[in-house]
C-alpha cells in the first residue's frame, strides 16, 4: 500500500490505511497492546488483537519500546475514547528499528530536556512550536512579498560592529579577524540604494553574557529596509506585519495552539491598528500607574516594560528613545533633538520587545561623531559612510526576533524552547 501521513489517515476518518512513524506510548494486556504512533502530522492509536498475529509477530509487539520506527496498515475505527478520535485496527506492521530504553522517563526538569534536545525535539509540544515558528516565517516573507520587497540574504561574516562592539562574536577568517553578524543592517543600508525596499531572515549572532529567559546568543531576525520612507511609514510596517502573522498562525495551526494549550482569545485581538506612545509618555505611565520614576535618558528594561504593559492588550509602540542611549546610525527628531526616529515593539503578556526599528541617519558628520562616541574607528566603517556619500536619500527598517515573536505567540516560559537548538552563554551543545 501507498503510505499517507497520520493526519491524512484522520481525515480520510474510514477505510484501510498503511502510515509509518515512531511509537509515541505503549500498553497492553495478553490479548490486545494499544501503541500510539506519532508522525509529524500528529498521532493515532493502533490497536492490536493477538488473535490476527502469530506467536512470533506477537513476541515482537511485545519487545517495542518508546520510539521504536513501524510501519502499520490497517482499518480506521471511529472512537472518541482514543486520543484523536479514531483508531486504527492493526493487520500488518513492520517494525524498522527497535528502539533502545528512551533516556527521557520520569526527569522531565527544562535542563536535562535541553541536554537531551536531540532526543526531547520529538515531544508534541516541541513539534508544535516549530511548526508555529515555520508559519511565522512564512508570514513575515509572504507580507513583505505582498507589499513587493525582494529578499536578499546577507553576509554572516562581518568586520563591523552594528549593534555595540562589546557583544561581537570574534572569528578567525582565515589570517584576519571577523566578526559574526549581529544584524544585516548596515548591508541592507547599502543594498537599499539599489534595490530599495528588501528583507531578509537570517541568524544573528550576540555575545550577551545573559542569563535571562529572553536571550539567546545565537538567534534568528527577520528584518526589512526600504527607502523614500521615514518612521510613520515604519510603524505601519511593522503593526501590519505583525498582524499578519498572528492571524496566519490562529487560521493555520489551531491544532498546534491547543496542544500548547494557548489562550487563543488574546491572540485574536492582534490586529492593527496597535497603541503607539512615546517614551516620554512610558514614562508618565510608569510613574502615574505604577510609582515609579525613571529619570529621561534610562534605557527601559526588563522590569519597566512588564509593568507598562499591564495597561495593553496589544502591542505598544514606544517611540522617540534618547537619542544618547540609541546605537549610532538612529536618525535625530528634528523636532525633539534629545530624541531619535526609533521604535520598539513591546508584546503583551510579560515578552518584551518583538521588533526594533528606525529612521537612519543620512549625514555623514552625525555618524562620525556618533562611531567615536562609541569608541569604534572611522576607518572600518568608510565603506557604510560611501552610502551617505552617493545619492543618499531618506530611508529605515527595523528587525522583529524571531523567537521573542514564537515566544509570544505560543506563551512560552523561555525562550530556549522557541528555537530547535539553543546556543546561550552557557549552553553550546548539542
Amino acid at each position: 500500500m501507498t503510505f499517507i501521513s497520520i493526519q491524512e489517515a484522520l481525515t480520510k476518518g474510514k477505510g484501510t490505511v498503511a502510515i509509518r512513524g515512531w511509537i509515541y506510548r505503549e500498553r497492553g494486556s495478553n490479548e490486545f497492546k494499544f501503541i500510539v504512533v506519532r508522525d509529524s502530522s500528529n498521532i493515532i492509536q493502533c490497536v492490536f488483537k493477538k488473535e490476527k498475529f502469530s506467536s512470533t509477530d506477537w513476541d515482537e509487539l511485545d519487545k517495542l519500546t518508546v520510539e521504536s520506527s513501524m510501519t502499520v496498515e490497517g482499518t480506521l475505527k471511529e472512537d472518541k475514547r482514543a486520543p484523536t478520535g479514531y483508531e486504527l485496527q492493526a493487520e500488518k506492521f513492520t517494525v524498522v528499528q527497535r528502539a533502545e530504553p528512551f533516556p527521557i522517563t520520569k526527569d522531565q526538569s527544562a535542563e536535562f530536556l535541553l541536554d537531551v534536545r536531540h532526543l526531547s525535539i520529538r515531544s508534541r509540544r516541541l513539534v508544535a512550536v516549530m511548526k508555529i515558528r515555520h508559519t511565522v516565517m512564512k508570514a513575515f516573507r509572504a507580507y513583505f512579498m505582498s507589499q513587493k520587497f525582494l529578499e536578499m540574504a546577507p553576509p554572516i561574516f562581518t568586520p563591523n560592529a552594528c549593534e555595540g562592539g562589546s557583544t561581537l562574536f570574534e572569528v578567525k577568517y582565515y589570517k584576519e579577524k571577523m566578526y559574526l553578524t549581529q544584524s544585516w543592517q548596515l548591508y541592507a543600508e547599502a543594498a537599499v540604494f539599489a534595490l530599495e525596499r528588501i528583507f531578509c531572515i537570517s541568524p544573528c549572532f550576540r555575545a550577551e553574557k545573559s542569563k535571562t529567559s529572553r536571550h539567546l546568543s545565537e538567534f534568528w531576525m527577520a528584518e526589512m529596509e526600504a527607502t523614500w520612507i521615514g518612521l510613520p511609514e515604519l510603524l505601519t510596517f511593522a503593526e501590519d506585519c505583525v498582524s499578519h502573522v498572528v492571524q496566519t498562525v490562529l487560521q493555520e495551526n489551531a491544532e498546534e495552539l491547543k496542544i500548547l494549550e494557548r489562550d487563543v482569545e488574546k491572540l485574536k485581538k492582534i490586529k492593527a491598528p496597535f497603541y503607539r506612545k512615546t517614551y516620554a509618555e512610558v514614562l508618565k505611565i510608569l510613574d502615574e500607574k505604577e510609582g515609579l520614576k525613571i529619570p529621561f535618558g534610562k534605557d527601559l528594561r526588563t522590569i519597566e516594560e512588564d509593568l507598562v504593559m499591564k495597561h495593553f492588550d496589544k502591542p505598544l509602540m514606544v517611540t522617540n528613545y534618547p537619542k544618547e542611549i540609541m546605537a549610532f546610525y538612529k536618525k535625530r527628531d528634528p523636532k525633539q533633538p534629545d530624541t531619535c526616529l526609533c521604535f520598539d515593539m513591546l508584546a503583551p503578556e510579560g515578552y518584551g520587545e518583538i521588533i526594533g526599528g528606525s529612521e537612519r541617519d543620512t549625514d555623514v558628520k552625525e555618524l562620525e561623531k556618533a562611531l567615536k562616541k562609541e569608541g569604534e574607528k572611522i576607518e572600518n566603517y568608510q565603506w557604510y559612510l560611501d552610502t551617505r556619500r552617493y545619492g543618499s536619500v531618506q530611508h529605515g527598517g527595523f528587525g522583529m526576533g524571531v523567537e521573542r515573536v514564537v515566544s509570544w505567540i505560543c506563551g512560552l516560559d523561555n525562550i530556549k524552547d522557541a528555537i530547535p537548538f539553543p546556543r546561550t552563554m552557557i549552553r553550546f551543545k548539542p
